[in-house]
């Protein structure tokens, strides 16, 4: 917080004792003693010409400590408005930031919906491909089994080919 200079915090404190209960009292006391000055021997021209030169003294005091108040309170007005200023600044900025942190969640959803698509899409490929592949598997056992069917036909039949050229053989050389 900045520092007020000497004079200036005299001159508030002064301006707001003026407006207090013991203010009051201490001019209540100081009109009535100036008026006892008649006891003194003082004429009431010479009373009067004193009060009114020290209620003027004191008027024009007043004056300047209350415009002092007056411009102590127009800089804080100042200060505080500026701080509202910036404050009103960081509240838009902040706007704004949710505002993008929004759209952002938004596209984060949107994405997360089609990621969500892509893989219920991967899982029925997936699914299908299994279902595929299995057939596959199951159609290629099926033909190796063909195969190896064929194949042990084969076998047999080279087999009873090799024994009747063998038995051929036997009743050639025979």
């Amino acid at each position: 917080m900045k520092t007020i200079p000497p004079l200036e915090t005299i001159a508030l404190r002064t301006s707001q004792y003026i407006g207090s209960p013991p203010s009051l009292v201490i001019h209540t006391i100081f009109f009535i003693a100036i008026f006892c000055l008649a006891f003194f021997g003082f004429s009431l021209d010479q009373i009067l010409l004193i009060l009114t030169t020290l209620v003027s003294l004191e008027a024009i005091y007043l004056a300047i400590f209350i415009q002092m108040t007056v411009n102590q309170h127009a800089k804080q007005i100042e200060e505080v408005s500026e701080d509202v200023e910036e404050l009103s600044e960081n509240i838009d900025g902040i706007g704004e930031d949710v505002e993008e942190i929004s759209k952002d969640i938004d596209t984060i959803q949107g994405d997360v919906k089609e990621i969500s698509e892509d893989v219920e899409e991967i899982s029925e490929d997936v699914e299908e491909l299994s279902e595929e592949i299995e057939k596959d598997d199951r159609e290629d056992a099926a033909e190796q089994l063909e195969s190896l069917k064929h194949i042990d036909r084969i076998e047999n039949s080279l087999q009873a080919l090799l024994q009747e050229i063998q038995d051929m053989k036997r009743h050639h050389s025979e």
